[in-house]
């Protein structure tokens, strides 16, 4: 027989709901997608996100003090997952012995090194949250501590929470530029810019400077540069904590981010003409193929906004620079964000790449018409014939900004495994359907609003996109099971977030049949499969096949 609830709870939670959804002052802010978070944990951050916060108070109260021998200043919030990310204090030195996070019932997890943040010089680690610690009604940042005995810690503030967070920030010539979850609810659904604004400023370390945000959409907030002398800031000091306010409501986002006056974004050769640019996650495996392809047909240079990779990328990376490719990646670690770090890119490639093709690595661009020799014009052959800068495009009503690229989906094509040869030679049946577009963009033809969606950027006015025709996208989507399942958890789209979720279950972002577990449907080697399509495979074999004593060989596998 199931326990009667008592009915306090229950008006608990319609009293906090109802507040929620009515009051004015609310702030809509969606909940964790762990189905085993308590009624009452929801109930408690309802009551909290509606309280006023002052700004002193919430930077005292995220400070972490601790009485544990050998533990470090930290800052810790919890991702999707029960992860839970911990940013260590730049001034803090680190010794190279393995470091745990000691949670406040002395419970023990690894915490596994995920690299330097940039700009802030923040050293990150990772650990996962106990399952004693879960069932708790409030959830604290755990103590980063090298210590092997066990010491009890002190008490800690709470656990900065994902959906609700200032992740990054960084500055141009001409303003300020902010990443924010949870202050833009919904897609299509953006605050207005006079409903809040930037705080610069902790208010213990440096005075507070408020500016205006002129600009929200999705995850992204401009504003301009505070009065420097203001807060105090001296060249080569420690930098400025920088947030997002919500005005009439003393209500403070909780923030990550740092604010740096100026600093030059990406450090590389000017003015190319294309590069390449995509988020990526353990794809060391997959990596050379789509380097070594897209660089014969005209990429100069290729940017990974690495997503906190635990594989061998970074050796991969090593090799292919070793061998004469471009390829630089950039710590973007943050979880689900993929068309966050897109817009970021824009600004942070602007000095240094002209057109950018925004592609994943398991896409490649292919024109049936291409054949031997090949030429490194190929894929810049599908750009303006004109390539002028900004004011001169503006000056002419429907310059081209936007070139799109209609994308077919490849199934496993009886594949169980990763084939040796690469994903354009083992992945040859599709579907018969274009599914979406990929773009390459004009970065100076993109909107200051940054905006994009799945690949494809908002227009400033004066621009437009253009559709190719002819040219196609590859997009080895439904790969061998071990490897799609391997995506299934990861996979940051632009209308379903956690594949788990049954949240908007006809989106095109969805697998058909699959529904919401990574268990492997039946027949899943055979889906997807309604035309055979072996160009691009025979072409390339043609382009880096040879034989050798071991055999038919790609130039991309591993020797």
């Amino acid at each position: 027989m199931r326990r009667k609830t008592r009915p306090t709870f229950f008006a608990i939670v319609l009293f906090a709901v109802v507040t929620l959804r009515v009051s004015r002052t609310a702030v809509d802010i969606p909940w964790y997608s762990e189905s085993n978070f308590t009624a009452s944990t929801k109930v408690r951050q309802v009551v909290l996100d509606n309280n006023n916060i002052d700004l002193n108070q919430y930077n005292h109260q995220t400070r972490r003090v601790s009485s544990v021998k050998d533990s470090v200043t930290t800052v810790s919030a919890l991702l999707p997952d029960w992860e839970i990310l911990i940013i260590v204090s730049p001034e803090t030195p680190l010794s190279g012995e393995d470091y745990h996070c000691l949670f406040p019932n002395n419970a023990k997890t690894p915490a596994k090194y995920s690299g330097v943040l940039p700009f802030t010089n923040q050293t990150t680690f990772k650990c996962y949250m106990p399952e004693s610690v879960r069932r708790r009604r409030m959830f604290n940042q755990p103590v980063l501590t090298k210590a092997s005995e066990n010491e009890s810690p002190s008490p800690t503030p709470e656990l900065l929470r994902w959906n609700f967070l200032v992740y990054e920030s960084f500055s141009t010539d001409s303003d300020v530029v902010l990443f924010a979850k949870g202050i833009n609810p919904r897609r299509g659904t953006n605050r207005a810019p006079r409903e809040l604004r930037c705080v610069f400023g902790d208010g213990v370390k440096s005075d507070v400077v408020r500016t205006p945000v002129t600009s929200t959409a999705q995850e992204i907030f401009r504003c301009p540069h505070p009065n420097t002398a203001e807060l105090g800031f001296v060249d080569g000091e420690e930098k400025i904590k920088v947030s997002i306010e919500f005005i009439g409501q003393n209500l403070v986002v909780p923030s990550v981010a740092y604010y740096s006056p100026r600093f030059n974004l990406a450090k590389s050769q000017p003015n190319l003409l294309l590069c390449a640019c995509t988020m990526v996650y353990n794809v060391a495996k997959f990596l050379r193929e789509w380097v070594m392809y897209h660089s014969k047909i005209g990429v100069e240079k290729f940017i990974l906004y690495d997503n906190g990779s635990d594989d061998d990328l970074e050796n991969t990376v090593k090799e292919l620079n070793d061998e004469g490719y471009d390829v630089s990646t950039f710590l973007w670690i943050w979880p689900k964000t993929q068309e966050a770090g897109f817009s970021h890119s824009v600004q942070y490639l602007k000095d240094t790449c002209s057109w950018v093709m925004y592609m994943d690595v398991d896409e490649f661009v292919f024109d049936p018409t291409w054949e031997n020799p090949w030429s490194n014009d190929m894929l810049k052959s599908l750009l303006p014939r004109v390539t002028a800068s900004s004011s001169e495009l503006e000056q002419r009503p429907g310059g081209i900004g936007q070139v799109l690229i209609k994308c077919y989906e490849f199934g496993p094509s009886g594949q169980r495994v990763h084939p040796v040869e690469g994903v354009t030679q083992g992945y040859t049946c599709r579907r018969q359907v274009d599914e979406r577009h990929k773009s390459i963009v004009l970065l100076d033809a993109v909107d200051d609003s940054l905006l994009n969606v799945i690949h494809h950027f908002e227009m400033k006015e004066g621009f437009r996109s253009k559709q190719m025709n002819g040219a196609v996208v590859n997009h080895y989507k439904y790969q061998a099971w071990p490897e799609f399942r391997n995506k299934f958890r990861r996979r940051v789209s632009a209308y379903v977030v956690d594949w788990r979720e049954a949240g908007n279950p006809k989106s095109k972002d969805r697998t058909p049949g699959l529904g919401f577990e990574a268990v492997e449907p039946r027949g899943w080697t055979e889906r997807f499969c309604e035309i055979k399509d072996e160009r691009l495979k025979f072409l390339t074999q043609r382009w880096f096949g040879s034989e050798t004593r071991e055999g038919y060989r790609m130039a991309w596998q591993i020797r």
